[in-house]
């Protein structure tokens, strides 16, 4: 199945894609996935969609955009139709589909496990519908022996025999020999790529795997991208969460992709249980993972075995112990429900900032009950998921806005609506955390002369209440106008 490129994704290819045709150079003025998603909310706010950016009254839509990304830069992206038809054919050529977020055949497991940091667009070859399948994912250093290869080719191969999709990153070493394993068996395979798309799909001993629907090739990069370290580094959130679970063969100790990817799992999203290789000569990256809340692989020994694997969630490891390594088979696990991941309410690029608030711990309520009035006092102790969820956002806007911002600025920094950011900012402004500039109506962190100042003359009228207030002067911001 080859879905049809739709206008909300032609939009979206304009805004966001380098559209490389064969050696050419990408716009400088593209957007980048954190400006297309400050984008993206806007147009939902309004409930427009980025097709509409292109119809014959598109520009006015495109004036109400200025604040989120300037005009004539949006201009100039919308305008690169003939180079995105170019490229298009190339791909169509190629048998390589595209799709985005906005469209009906966008992978289900990325668009909920991931949300809003699943990729704006996906490259691909081969049948979109393998990509619902789940399966287990492999992944593993690049330069192993030849008994790992063997160890992997194998996991593969018992993969295909229970019917389960297999799902990696094409790379040398174990991915590559994962995914041969499966593919040799006769099973199906998901390749999450970082680059070279194009280059792998016109491999000769692809094609008839893609025609006849055994293989799929995906990446959130340009089909013609060549490698970056960064790009490695961000897909490796796609091939978890396009799998039910994921078995980690090897891996160097804090470094490298595998690494990181796996820490990030554990760590952060959760998306499934992480295993790690339990037989066979002990390795330090494993032993840390493990003592991370990696659980030993179980070594099932049959389909029935791995497919249970598969279905069931592993109860939480001992905590702080190293990884054994055993040479029989373990039980598999027994199975419980599968965990949803965490969801950032209000992420940020700060350095240093806090994430603001879990899924779990977020109150069900409206944008008021969520940043509305009360008399609040910010050092009091927090009681409710509400309170937590304010806490939290205080925090976040004390260190944005060490220089005065608008509040279409906060609403479009913290990625929330703009009467969620208003309503924040003036409960803040009411307990002192913030000064409101004025016209233009501008929130800042409220420096210590006014705070000083307010306690001074609060001060003097207590004691003196005749008393004229003592003279304050206006803090000057840096930046301000």
């Amino acid at each position: 199945m080859t879905p049809d490129l739709s206008p909300n994704t032609q939009a979206i290819l304009l805004l966001v894609a380098p559209l490389l045709a064969g050696r050419g150079g990408a716009s400088s003025d593209l957007l980048s996935p954190r400006e297309y998603q400050r984008l993206a909310r806007h147009l939902r706010e309004m409930q427009r969609q980025p097709a509409d950016l292109l119809a014959p009254d598109g520009a006015d839509l495109l004036h109400s955009c200025h604040f989120v990304v300037e005009e004539s830069r949006l201009q100039r992206l919308l305008g690169r139709g003939f180079l995105l038809s170019q490229v298009v054919e190339r791909w169509q050529a190629r048998a390589i589909w595209v799709i985005s977020r906005a469209d009906a055949d966008y992978p289900r497991r990325l668009k909920t496990r991931l949300r809003e940091e699943a990729p704006a667009l996906l490259y691909g070859c081969g049948d979109i519908r393998l990509l619902e399948t789940g399966g287990l994912a492999v992944v593993g250093s690049r330069h192993v022996d030849d008994s790992l290869i063997d160890y992997t080719m194998a996991i593969g191969r018992l993969a295909a025999r229970a019917g389960r999709t297999l799902v990696s990153g094409g790379a040398k070493g174990i991915d590559r020999a994962a995914m041969r394993g499966a593919l040799e068996a006769g099973g199906t395979v998901n390749g999450v790529l970082a680059d070279g798309l194009e280059r792998t799909a016109m491999n000769r001993e692809h094609r008839n795997l893609l025609i006849d629907g055994q293989l799929a090739l995906v990446s959130p990069y340009d089909p013609n991208a060549g490698f970056n370290v960064g790009h490695a580094m961000q897909r490796n959130k796609l091939i978890y969460a396009l799998a039910d679970a994921s078995l980690v063969v090897n891996s160097d100790l804090h470094k490298g992709g595998t690494w990181a990817g796996a820490i990030e799992q554990l760590d952060k999203l959760r998306l499934v249980p992480v295993y790690v290789r339990s037989t066979g000569a002990r390795a330090e990256g494993l032993d840390a993972l493990r003592k991370k809340g990696a659980i030993p692989w179980p070594n099932p020994q049959d389909a029935e075995a791995f497919d249970a694997v598969l279905n069931a969630v592993p109860p939480a490891p001992a905590s702080n112990m190293a990884l054994p390594l055993v040479s029989a088979p373990q039980a598999a696990p027994e199975a419980v429900q599968e965990p949803s991941p965490p969801v950032i309410v209000a992420p940020t690029d700060q350095p240093g900032l806090p994430a603001i608030v879990e899924e779990s711990k977020i109150h069900q309520g409206s944008e008021a009950e969520l940043g509305g009035g009360g008399d609040r006092h910010p050092a009091r102790a927090e009681s409710s998921p509400a309170d937590a969820l304010f806490a939290a956002v205080r925090e976040v806007l004390q260190q944005l806005l060490k220089v005065p911002m608008k509040e279409t600025e906060v609403a479009a920094e913290l990625e929330v609506s703009n009467a969620q950011a208003k309503a924040w900012l003036r409960r803040l402004a009411e307990e002192g955390s913030l000064e409101n500039l004025g016209k233009p109506v501008r929130y800042v962190v409220r420096s210590q002369e006014s705070l000083y100042g307010d306690a001074e003359q609060n001060r003097v009228q207590r004691t003196e209440p005749n008393a004229t207030p003592p003279e304050i002067r206006p803090h000057k911001w840096a930046g301000a106008d």
